[in-house]
């Protein structure tokens, strides 16, 4: 699988995910700013790899600082975080990861400017590491819960390509194949932006993996025929009573399992486990331009002009239709998060 994203001769080089499947591009960003906008343009997206690509334009935008002097560098870099902060208000690993330089920043300002700006950029390098190894532990708790000649239902993408590279949802779904494990994937179209169509139909492609593209209205038919077997997703952010908040039409798929007594499980790593949020009443959702309801993949209309329009990014699904969460530390029921995770 190509990088989704990686520090590269000074620059952040991303995988431009808005051309995929038509072409393999990549965005090699030489400003912090061109980072936000890749961001908040879906040109990278996914919780996980929209925090290392946050933490990475922290220490890309470090490096322009020109202030000699603590307090002014110090101004100049958490100016550039609240920039970045300000892409996206729903994916909590952009916050995390964005905390987690400033906390880096704040330890190193005894030291040079010139230390300090090479430090935040091993750093970003770091949060990269940790989060592909968070993936694969993740893939190997969850992919337990799969059994030889299963299909499995996803939602939106969660693979390679929303993380560092390996995945939270698929990375489960790919280490039940790398066990051996012949498996078939149902994989949603994911509107509007139909990350499912282009993005995990393609990724699973990539890997070989047996994968069929469905809309979003036939899971309901396929699960009423016993053609699914579980359904594994991803998230954005988790509050601490479990609730999930992921792509838009994810709450409908986990109604649908539960109405069919389907196992419906999340993967996420620790970063997207957000303690300080108490529920999911209280997670900002994002809401999107309305061109992208009207129209499929930025052309072709297929609504009248002038119509008006709901555009949530994300929903929520409250954790009593959450089977279990998969993390790096193994597999929890939704409510015994905040005391796994808290210690």
């Amino acid at each position: 699988m190509v990088p989704t994203v990686e520090w590269r001769d000074g620059a952040v080089r991303l995988l431009d995910q808005s051309r995929l499947p038509e072409s393999v591009e990549f965005l090699d960003c030489r400003e912090y700013q061109t980072v936000a906008r890749a961001i908040r343009d879906l040109k990278v997206r996914g919780a996980p790899a929209i925090g290392v690509t946050a933490a990475m334009g922290v220490a890309l935008g470090a490096q322009s600082v020109k202030a000699t002097v603590w307090n002014e560098f110090e101004s100049a870099v958490l100016s550039i975080c609240d920039q970045l902060a300000a892409t996206r208000p729903t994916a909590v690993n952009l916050f995390w990861a964005i905390d987690r330089m400033k906390g880096k920043l704040a330890e190193l300002r005894d030291q040079s400017i010139v230390s300090i700006k090479a430090a935040l950029v091993v750093e970003s390098q770091a949060i990269l590491d940790e989060d592909l190894a968070l993936c694969k532990a993740m893939g190997r708790h969850g992919a337990e819960l799969i059994q030889h000649g299963q299909t499995i239902l996803t939602h939106c993408n969660a693979g390679a390509l929303a993380t560092a590279g390996y995945g939270t949802a698929l990375g489960v779904i790919r280490a039940a194949w790398e066990q051996g494990k012949q498996i078939r994937v149902i994989a949603d179209e994911t509107r509007p932006v139909l990350q499912g169509a282009r993005l995990t139909a393609w990724e699973l492609m990539q890997d070989k993996i047996p994968v069929t593209l469905i809309t979003d209205n036939m899971a309901g038919a396929l699960m009423r025929k016993g053609n699914i077997h579980l359904c594994v997703v991803g998230a954005d952010r988790i509050a601490a009573n479990g609730d999930v908040a992921n792509k838009i039409g994810t709450y409908s798929v986990a109604v649908l399992a539960k109405a069919h007594r389907i196992p419906f499980y999340v993967a996420a790593p620790y970063s997207t486990i957000d303690l300080k949020t108490k529920s999911g009443d209280d997670i900002p959702i994002e809401q999107r331009n309305p061109a992208e309801v009207i129209s499929v993949h930025g052309s072709h209309p297929v609504a009248p002009a002038g119509v008006d329009v709901y555009n949530p990014a994300f929903d929520i699904t409250p954790a009593e239709y959450i089977t279990g969460i998969i993390t790096e530390r193994g597999v929890f029921p939704p409510h015994e998060l905040a005391r796994t995770f808290s210690s």
